[in-house]
């Protein structure tokens, strides 16, 4: 069972990065509404023109900027587990995204 488990961490451990990225890219799906309705309210009574350059830049640069400055950080956290952990680690990761994702639908 351990040499299993080691051999699927091995499988893994090269996509760190994608890993990461697919973590925060389906993290922002799920809750990137929830920020934009949260900053609509505060700019609301602003001018139009202002208000469009709120959501460019909280949309465009922002959420870019996020995923771009927070996918290396968390691929590091990532190469943290150990090796044995991993396959089961990235598993749970996964339904517990579905999880999320799951529940935000039915709200």
């Amino acid at each position: 069972m351990q040499n299993l488990l080691n051999n699927l961490g091995m499988m893994i451990r090269p996509h760190f990065y994608e890993l990461a990225m697919a973590i925060i890219a389906t993290l922002l799906v799920i809750y990137g509404a929830e920020v934009n309705r949260m900053v609509k309210r505060q700019v609301a009574h602003w001018h139009f023109v202002f208000r469009t350059l709120v959501f460019i830049v909280v949309c465009a640069f922002g959420y870019g900027w996020l995923t771009v400055w927070f996918t290396p950080v968390l691929a590091g956290w990532l190469s943290l587990i150990p090796l044995h952990l991993l396959a089961v680690s990235t598993i749970g990761i996964l339904f517990f995204l579905g999880f999320l994702a799951e529940r935000k639908r039915q709200l």
